[in-house]
């Protein structure tokens, strides 16, 4: 890392964009200042910043004077340098893992799957479960789920686990289901499902809660595994230009492993933990240089629309007798009445249209005022039900890349007459909800360019839409901006702190070669990430 440290010897004017004295007094010392660039303040747009120690304190025109003769000149060399951007929405010791263990990203059929698998089972121990993830069946040519015969064709002497990408649905082998006691008889559990085949017997695939029935098959987590998972993680993140990320899902016994981890320096960007508990007593506060935070707990409402597990007001229009699974029950409210009493942010997952409007009908009656408590993912949800989020001060914090990818299959999940409401961040803002934008990573890539194509062009990345993709639900280039930037601040309580370029606020930017926000976001690379003001990674 390469920390630029100013100090201020005598005082000095600072400066906010716009305004018309860009003079830094040159008595400040060993400043950094970076010009030469396009600079997106969130405002508007400036030619140069200097920072001084971890804050920004001068951002304007680059005439003459605005640097000190021995400052840290950094030349942005026709870059576009903006506001950190963070996730609002990821899994960063998943994304760590999907690092070190078997990825099925970008599987292209069962076939292609089973000679993964074979491969990963020659290479690895006899002993043990083999897991995996990250499959996605909806373009397979074989259009259906893969099943435990189909592991079992290629390993059959041990366990196999192979989650969707999703996370929300598993499949095991019949070596796995047996040690997990999984029988005909065996009775799927609230809020999950034993799919069964035609003659009753079950196929292997295991979704949401029912999951649970093997988790005593999944290899082992020990702390050094966690600390390295976490850590390349973080240094993923900071490598494809984030500063920050809301990391959901949180075991609490790991809260204090992250804080150590930054103070000891491996931590190269900020993070937002909501944790995985209802034990209220387990949610913390910040880390001595507030770049670790504590304050949320992450609730799951239901499931996933891939694997039909996500609660939806009418059936599934290609399975009429399932309408998904709702993971939590009106019980909920103990939780978030005492969330509310303790000052402790609520984030909770919903993705069918049911999920989304129970979650409202329980913050309406237990989230006070100005708690930004928020939806996770927000992804189906009733047109009457959109001008509630904003009504209710809700923070929908949705990925544009789980669109592209969706809607692929959302049509058939849902039928065209549910497909308004579905992944309407232009509706939402409209109603006048600041929308947190992250990727789910590693459900998805986790690549910042990849976000700001889906949000701001709404069609996958080979330029494919059509008419059920509801182009007009796109957003305009400042609004994804502001999804990646200021709005994640917002729903983080750190809006006077971060979100955009301004004197005052944490030295955080996100560099790259190229705009994000003009439609070319595919074409352009990062080239440095600043995190209060230390240059974390440079290309």
């Amino acid at each position: 890392m390469r920390h630029f440290s100013l100090t201020l010897l005598s005082s000095c004017v600072l400066v906010a964009c716009g305004e018309t004295a860009p003079h830094v007094d040159p008595v400040i010392a060993n400043a950094s200042c970076y010009s030469g660039g396009t600079i997106l303040t969130g405002s508007g747009t400036a030619e140069a910043v200097v920072v001084q120690n971890t804050r920004i304190a001068y951002v304007g025109a680059a005439e003459a004077g605005w640097c000190p003769e021995d400052a840290q000149k950094t030349d942005l060399a026709g870059a576009v340098m903006m506001p950190g951007l963070v996730d609002a929405h990821a899994h960063l010791i998943g994304i760590g893992l999907r690092e070190m263990t078997l990825n099925l990203e970008g599987t292209e059929s069962i076939t292609d799957l089973q000679a993964r698998i074979k491969t990963a089972a020659s290479e690895m121990d006899q002993d043990g479960t083999l897991y995996g993830r990250g499959w996605i069946e909806t373009h397979w040519p074989e259009e259906r789920f893969p099943t435990r015969a189909d592991l079992d064709a290629v390993v059959s002497d041990r366990s196999v686990l192979i989650e969707r990408a999703d996370g929300h649905a598993m499949v095991a082998n019949s070596f796995a289901l047996k040690l997990a006691g999984i029988t005909t008889e065996t009775e799927s559990p609230e809020g999950g499902a034993i799919n069964l085949d035609t003659s009753g017997e079950p196929t292997g695939m295991l979704v949401d809660n029912a999951m649970a029935l093997v988790s005593d098959l999944m290899p082992g987590l020990e702390q050094d595994t966690k600390r390295e998972a976490y850590k390349i993680g973080a240094q993923l993140y900071a490598a494809r230009g984030w500063t920050g990320i809301h990391n959901m899902s949180v075991d609490p016994d790991d809260v204090a492993m992250l804080e150590a981890m930054d103070a000891a320096g491996e931590l190269p960007i900020r993070i937002y933990n909501s944790l995985d508990t209802r034990d209220l007593a387990r949610v913390q506060d910040a880390s001595p240089d507030d770049k670790v935070v504590t304050r949320a707990i992450k609730l799951y409402g239901d499931g996933a629309l891939g694997s039909r597990g996500a609660a939806l007001l009418k059936p599934y229009a290609d399975d009429p007798g399932n309408e998904g699974l709702l993971t939590l029950s009106d019980e909920i409210m103990v939780v978030l009445d005492d969330a509310a009493e303790r000052g402790i942010q609520v984030n909770t997952h919903a993705i069918g249209d049911k999920a989304n409007r129970k979650v409202l009908n329980w913050y309406e009656e237990s989230m006070p005022d100005g708690a930004r408590w928020r939806v996770e993912h927000t992804q189906i949800v009733n047109p009457a039900d959109i001008p509630r989020y904003a009504a209710l001060g809700v923070i929908p914090s949705m990925q544009p890349s789980h669109a592209i990818g969706d809607l692929h299959f959302a049509p058939d999940r849902l039928g065209k007459f549910r497909l308004t409401g579905a992944y309407a961040w232009r509706s939402l803002i409209d109603s006048g909800a600041r929308i947190a934008a992250g990727s789910d990573a590693p459900v998805e890539v986790g690549d910042p360019r990849i976000e700001f194509h889906a949000a701001t062009q709404r069609t996958d990345l080979k330029g494919f839409s059509n008419e059920d993709w509801r182009r007009e639900e796109r957003v305009s280039a400042e609004e994804a901006l502001k999804m990646f930037t200021l709005w994640p601040a917002y729903a983080a309580f750190q809006e006077e702190e971060l979100g955009t370029i301004e004197v005052g606020k944490l030295a955080d930017f996100s560099v790259f070669s190229g705009s994000l926000t003009e439609g070319e976001a595919m074409a352009a690379v990062p080239v440095m990430t600043v995190v209060n003001g230390e240059v974390v990674w440079e290309r």
